[in-house]
């Protein structure tokens, strides 16, 4: 065989295989016509468990429109936050779409290719508290948060959030930051009353107004304290499934699935 030989059956190779050269998640995604993804279960309205026991809510429908879009079959995984956010997963899981904010301590293990909406981060209280009005209130308090969320980072004065254009305010002294593995037994400990288990707690708006929706004992208190690009996160080491789901959310933005979704269960377009 001579070169000139090769390096045509080369070429035909490469336009016969292009999943030959796509990276390990893109090439298995495509194999295997499933798609992986991994939220929290206790997270409304963005994720949790409806009346017939099924995954619902906002990144639900986010992560089915993609593998909808991708012509794949959806597959839910919900360990612990703390297992989604450590990374690593080896994997185990295709694409977190599960409200993760980006900071730099994620970034050493994750990539976020694309942001699909943001939220800012509230102080919510019981309806009758009446010493805590600001975030300069929180001082000495005991204040619920996600583990391992953006909350406790912001609680402990070391949150980084990447792409933030202005500086974060603490404007509080020590705080005890006690954190849950799902907000919903957050919100049991504070309805106990004020200094019971709980003085507040810091969550996202869209969740917090969810909450109060259904369950008048809470109120939100205070300005905004900062705001959160919530982003899809991919396990580091493909850029061709980040530039395929880059385009694929960019093409449920343009073609007005996500606000579709995003009024569906917001009540509001947070998507763009």
């Amino acid at each position: 065989m001579n070169l000139r030989t090769v390096v045509t059956l080369s070429l035909s190779l490469l336009v016969a295989s292009p999943a030959v050269f796509a990276g390990a998640t893109l090439d298995g995604i495509t194999q295997s016509k499933q798609l992986v993804g991994v939220l929290m279960e206790n997270y409304p309205p963005f994720s949790f468990l409806n009346e017939q026991n099924q995954l619902d809510g906002f990144d639900v429908d986010v992560a089915k429109a993609v593998a909808d879009k991708l012509g794949v079959t959806l597959k839910l995984e919900t360990p612990s936050w703390e297992v989604i956010a450590a990374g690593r997963w080896q994997g185990r899981y295709d694409m977190c779409i599960c409200s993760m904010t980006p900071s730099a301590a994620r970034g050493q293990v994750f990539n976020f290719p694309v942001e699909y909406y943001a939220s800012p981060a509230v102080i919510v209280v019981n309806a009758d508290e009446s010493s805590i009005h600001s975030a300069s209130d929180l001082s000495g308090k005991k204040v619920g948060v996600g583990s391992a969320s953006t909350y406790e980072a912001y609680l402990n004065k070391d949150l980084v959030i990447e792409g933030a254009n202005t500086p974060i305010d603490y404007p509080f002294s020590q705080i005890q930051a006690v954190p849950y593995d799902n907000e919903i037994v957050a919100f049991q400990d504070l309805a106990l009353g004020t200094g019971k288990r709980l003085d507040a707690m810091l969550t996202n708006l869209v969740t917090a107004n969810e909450r109060i929706k259904h369950d008048p004992r809470f109120k939100v208190v205070g300005k905004q304290l900062y705001s959160e690009p919530n982003v899809v996160a991919t396990e580091k080491g493909d850029p061709q499934w980040d530039a395929r789901l880059t385009q694929v959310l960019a093409d449920l933005k343009s073609d007005g699935t996500l606000t579709k979704i995003s009024q569906k269960w917001i009540g509001a377009d947070i998507t763009q």
